[in-house]
């Protein structure tokens, strides 16, 4: 008989001080919006159609930096699952920057 082994999800871990939340909000914030701010940055300093491609170039490099964050920290067996900016933040917070503090004794 086959028996199908079920893997427990890990939840999204909470972060407990604000030195880390505080890490997690600026890191969710550059995720969210770098990929505008480098086109309002171009339109502004040099012309609107530099400043569109800009934005498909950021869109892409964010795109790998989004992909590396998550893959560097999230278990392998939860990967296939949707993550937003903020979980991946804090995932990456909690499992790399805070590693100390999230930690029970």
């Amino acid at each position: 008989m086959h028996t199908e082994t079920i893997y427990l999800l890990e939840p999204t871990p909470k972060l407990h001080t604000k030195k880390c939340r505080l890490l997690s909000f600026i890191l969710r914030v550059f995720l969210q919006f770098t990929t505008f701010g480098v086109f309002f940055i171009i339109w502004y300093l040099y012309d609107f159609f530099l400043a569109l491609l800009s934005l498909l170039l950021s869109f892409i490099v964010m795109g790998i930096v989004r992909s590396k964050l998550r893959n560097s920290v999230i278990p392998p067996n939860q990967r296939e699952y949707q993550y937003n900016d903020q979980a991946i933040a804090d995932w990456y917070c909690a499992k790399e920057l805070c590693y100390e503090e999230t930690q029970p004794l």
